[in-house]
């Protein structure tokens, strides 16, 4: 194998000079978090009170960035676009109108396609929150909130790649939708609407879009013999019955380990007798990530998704761990 050289560093040196590039990012995005003040609670409010969409512009890597920003917007409850800077002069400004509000992002701040956008918006009423890196220009001074990012070198061999100002800006754009996600009270069920593909998706659906009910749902009075709470057990294939008492609640669960652990004491018993008081259960609009954490935190397999009346649960359906897509 052949000796090191400046050419061709060590691993060490790779992974020292990679760790190095991280680390000048991160101390960039604290300087970030620090310089926020007054500019970014103006934005924030600008955002919430949009009666029409959010347009996110800018070009090149702003504008790669920019559209990520725009996505993140849209899929947390703020309606958002993006709008490629140059497109914007040939025709695109038409997506604009009053009520809208735009974030235009330019580290320079003097991108020549930036002054006849910006002179659009101002004609139609479009309130513009700035993102550069220069506080002294066009778009500074043009913007009803200008954020800008700390002065901070681009990270990488002789500094002409954006980088840093990029990663300040991606990061600055989850904080404005963030913040304004949680001004606004939007939820995962929120969330879960706006996602209804994937893995993702999957996490965050209702548990009642998955729960056995009806016919499945695996019941047996509390007084009812345990050979017929075998039975109904064997027929449901769930590994598990509830328990209802003489009004149908649910006051007890017996599992096939319920069963395992009892056996020897023999048949000659009612449910109750065997049964588990005060069962783990989960209501009809939780979400299936919520399931998964019961499941994993309680050590269990199913739940009884149940409706509460003061306290007592009616059984509605039961969810069982394999019904749920990311657990498989």
């Amino acid at each position: 194998m052949a000796g090191t050289s400046a050419s061709n560093p060590s691993a060490v040196d790779l992974l020292s000079f990679g760790r190095d590039v991280l680390h000048d990012e991160a101390r960039a995005l604290d300087a970030l978090a620090d310089s926020l003040g007054e500019s970014f609670e103006r934005a924030v409010g600008l955002i919430v009170e949009c009666k029409g969409k959010l347009i996110v512009s800018g070009l090149g890597k702003s504008g790669h960035v920019g559209r990520k920003i725009a996505a993140t917007f849209a899929s947390t409850g703020t309606t958002a676009t993006f709008l490629h800077l140059a497109e914007a002069i040939h025709g695109d400004l038409g997506m604009a109108a009053g009520g809208d509000i735009a974030i235009l992002i330019s580290q320079s701040g003097e991108t020549a396609e930036l002054e006849p956008v910006i002179d659009h918006f101002s004609a139609v009423g479009i309130p513009v929150i700035a993102i550069t890196g220069n506080p002294q220009s066009m778009l500074a001074s043009s913007a009803e909130a200008a954020l800008v990012l700390p002065h901070w070198q681009e990270v990488g061999p002789e500094s002409v790649a954006p980088t840093t100002s990029t990663t300040m800006t991606l990061a600055l754009g989850d904080a404005l939708a963030m913040t304004v996600m949680h001004l606004k009270g939007f939820t995962r069920t929120d969330f879960g609407r706006l996602h209804p593909g994937g893995s993702l998706g999957a996490r965050l659906k209702p548990v009642k879009r998955l729960m056995h009910s009806g016919n499945q749902l695996p019941l047996t009075s509390g007084d009812s013999r345990m050979r017929e709470t075998i039975v109904q057990m064997s027929e449901k294939r769930l590994g598990v019955v509830g328990v209802v008492d003489g009004e149908g609640y649910l006051i007890g669960v017996i599992t096939d380990g319920d069963l395992r652990r009892h056996m020897e004491e023999g048949l000659d018993h009612v449910a109750s007798d065997f049964m588990t008081k005060d069962p783990k259960t989960i209501g009809p609009d939780a979400l299936v990530d919520e399931a998964l954490t019961l499941f994993d935190e309680y050590r269990i397999t199913t739940l009884f998704v149940v409706d509460e009346d003061n306290g007592r649960k009616r059984p509605l359906g039961v969810l069982h761990i394999h019904d749920c897509p990311s657990a498989r």
